[in-house]
């Protein structure tokens, strides 16, 4: 039985409230949260309710923080979360960066001082809805060895793009960099179950099947030393450039105590109008997702995310677990 949507949205925002974010705060941060329910990614909506209310309690999150510009020029942006919740300062970013693009042509928004900043493609629905190209990155506590290493000092990075098209629901990609989500281990321990080797190391480097040992050692990059070179590239683009900091410098999330995360997100949103023209963009696009779908099986990237948050507002509210639910009315 779905819930209703705005019910939902209170209990969420008088959950945060209750732990000290201000309204602002709790409001962004309950639609991040509403919307990757409604997406079928539950791993990064309501069940991150209670972490965020223990690091709000524990005061790794400041709670009426406000997000102000700390450097600009035309095209380049960056956005002080001052320890908030990423999702004010996420928002501001997008807004600088389209209207600079609009103006420029590109623009790059980033963010530091930031937290957990939930589904990446969520915050560039905003960039297709005004008809340009969005890219975001950020990075996370460390989960992931280097290349070669053993020692967890990558976060899992999400990255996550999105392209407009005319009358149609965009193309959107949203990938983590590990192999696998860190949750599939957490959910294999309280099974115990085994989990197939390449998933992850144990704290000595080796590869396990014992996810309890996964969760104490380190995930492994999707596609090795592939994988291993872009988190690198995510964690120098939101940290060297931004002074955020590292996700081995980052407590872990999953713990109530621990450091403010100070973590980075970056932005880059392109007006195609800037380059061939929107004539141009609608053509090629269209053309390539037709060739695409010549082969049965093919499914556009988000088409799902966007049916199911369709079928959400047609169905008049989100499927929830009673768990969850029952954990966010405890805290609200």
């Amino acid at each position: 039985m779905p819930h209703p949507y705005e019910e939902l949205k209170s209990l969420v925002e008088a959950a945060l409230q209750k732990a000290g974010a201000s309204p602002v705060q709790a409001s962004t941060t309950a639609l991040a949260l509403l919307a990757a329910e409604a997406s079928g990614l539950p791993s990064h909506g309501l069940s991150r309710v209670p972490m965020y209310v223990g690091h709000l309690k524990a005061g790794r999150v400041v709670g009426d923080a406000v997000p102000v510009i700390k450097n600009q020029r035309a095209s380049a942006v960056l956005i002080d979360a001052c320890n908030g919740f990423a999702f004010p300062a996420c928002r501001l970013a997008i807004d600088e960066a389209i209207a600079r693009a609009a103006q420029t042509g590109i623009a790059i928004a980033a963010v530091t001082n930031s937290h957990h900043f939930g589904m990446a493609s969520y915050h560039l629905d905003a960039v297709a809805s005004a008809g340009m190209v969005g890219i975001a990155c950020g990075n996370s506590p460390a989960a992931m060895p280097a290349a070669g290493g053993k020692r967890p000092i990558f976060g899992t990075n999400p990255i996550a793009a999105i392209f407009p098209r005319e009358g149609k629901n965009p193309v959107s990609i949203d990938l983590s960099l590990s192999e696998v989500a860190r949750g599939k281990l957490m959910v294999a321990a309280k099974k115990g179950e085994s989990i197939p080797l390449g998933w992850a190391l144990d704290s000595d480097g080796n590869p396990t099947t014992d996810p309890k040992q996964g969760l104490e050692g380190s995930m492994l990059p999707m596609g090795g030393v592939k994988g291993a070179m872009l988190a690198l590239i995510v964690e120098l683009l939101v940290t060297t450039l931004t002074g955020a900091h590292f996700g081995a410098e980052a407590d872990t999330f999953f713990e109530d105590e621990g450091n403010q995360p100070r973590l980075g997100q970056a932005f880059i949103v392109i007006d195609p109008t800037a380059l061939g023209g929107t004539a141009v963009y609608g053509e090629r696009i269209e053309a390539l997702l037709a060739a695409m779908l010549v082969d049965e099986g093919v499914r556009l990237p988000g088409q799902r995310r966007f049916d199911l948050m369709a079928k959400a507002g047609a169905d008049g509210g989100i499927d929830v677990t009673a768990a969850t639910l029952d954990a966010i009315r405890a805290l609200s």
